[in-house]
């Protein structure tokens, strides 16, 4: 198999979520592993077609449905080709090497995640504080602004608040929503009207107060 940015052609496979087979004898995964250490792509693509089902039914678990699960996948198997020379087998058998692997990979996922989550957070309400921050004698009417503008956040669906927060705290487009969120641009576009619509029966009774949306495109 031809490399590709320095990297066997394994990495290019289409994972596929097999049935897990009864475990091969040790040795032959051994055997495998050796093979790989000394550089052989086609003992690295015996390996990926053995354990790359099960690997994946792990990741999914753990990542979803998403791309994230096929990438860590990759980055396991790359893994193994680059770390074969120091794998002890005294330590783990080589299926065992492999599931500690690609769990520990999407355990680096998921905390990247959940801290871009959070850091999405700060600056949401950071963006929130100064957009209606107290100015003079007005202090009182921006802080029950702020307020009622943060409860009524709350009791929107946790999607259609985020498209909204992005639009209004934020300024972004829906297109830019779009391509932050990862998202078809026509369920922002639902997903904003729906919280918009929301917003206005919670405001209804108290008032109008006017939430303008950025930029259609």
């Amino acid at each position: 198999m031809p490399e590709e940015n320095g990297s066997p052609a394994i990495l290019t496979f289409v994972p596929r979520a097999v049935p897990e087979a009864a475990e091969p004898p040790a040795e032959a995964d051994l055997d495998l592993l050796r093979r790989i250490a000394g550089g052989s792509e086609e003992a690295l693509a015996a390996f990926y077609d053995r354990y790359s089902g099960l690997v994946w039914g792990l990741l999914r678990r753990m990542l979803g449905e998403g791309g994230e699960a096929e990438e860590v996948l990759q980055e396991a198997f790359l893994q193994v080709w680059r770390d074969a020379r120091r794998y002890d087998s005294n330590r783990a058998t080589p299926r065992g090497w492999l599931l500690l692997i690609a769990r520990s990979r999407a355990l680096d996922r998921l905390r990247k995640r959940a801290a871009v989550q959070r850091r999405e957070e700060a600056i949401t309400r950071e963006e929130a504080a100064r957009a209606v921050a107290p100015l003079g004698s007005r202090r009182l009417e921006h802080r029950e602004s702020r307020e009622r503008i943060h409860s009524a956040l709350e009791r929107l669906p946790r999607e259609q608040r985020r498209v909204i927060e992005l639009a209004f705290f934020h300024g972004l487009s829906q297109t830019e929503i779009a391509a932050h969120l990862g998202a078809p641009l026509g369920t922002v576009k639902s997903r904003a009207l729906l919280g918009m619509k929301r917003l206005r029966q919670i405001f209804a009774a108290e008032g109008e107060m006017g939430l303008p949306l950025a930029s259609q495109a």
